[in-house]
């Protein structure tokens, strides 16, 4: 599994940069780029492979490696990639729930990694995620809630101060997060 994985990250690192390179609407190839890279990942890959939040989270650790290596704004890109990675995922049959997790905490981990501000990268994260399961016909209220949860997840497992940030920056950037919010500390 974990050749997989790491097969995974280096395909789409090298396919995302591919796109990228002299591209003037980066927004746009960005959603573009991972959903067709995601769904013939998906598409080639075993039943097994499928299953859980490996692949979304894969897909887009290998988008961040991209984008990173063309030395493109990360944070600016990072909405393009979750949606990307959500509609690719979903639309070759993996789970609303494992998709929007899988791309959610990846990114908050890989935005870690390279040095961005993960409290804007859960915000951009998590507005990615809701927009990639509307445009596949999914359930955008259930992908706000889990988008969130795991925003904060993947924030608590890097530390308090990132799970501090991240939760302020969700309160003040997501539509519909202060009522989340509070229903998770009951």
């Amino acid at each position: 599994m974990a050749n997989i994985v790491s097969s995974v990250v280096s395909g789409i690192k090298g396919g995302l940069k591919g796109a990228l390179s002299g591209t003037a609407d980066l927004g746009g190839t960005v959603i573009d780029s991972v959903k067709d890279l995601t769904e013939t990942t998906i598409k080639g890959a075993s039943d097994i492979v499928v299953k859980g939040i490996q692949l979304p989270a894969s897909i887009v650790q290998g988008a961040f490696e991209g984008i990173k290596n063309i030395g493109k704004s990360s944070i600016n890109l990072v909405k393009g990639i979750v949606d990307g990675a959500v509609q690719g995922s979903m639309e070759a049959g993996v789970e609303q729930k494992d998709a929007v997790q899988g791309s959610v905490k990846q990114a908050i981990h890989a935005a870690k990694e390279i040095g961005i501000d993960v409290g804007e990268v859960a915000v951009e994260a998590i507005r990615g995620s809701v927009d990639g399961v509307r445009k596949v016909g999914g359930n955008t209220l259930e992908a706000t809630k889990n988008s969130i949860v795991a925003a904060l997840e993947a924030a608590a497992e890097i530390s308090e101060q990132s799970a501090n940030a991240v939760k302020k920056s969700i309160r003040e950037g997501v539509n519909g997060a202060k009522e989340v919010l509070d229903e998770i500390k009951k």
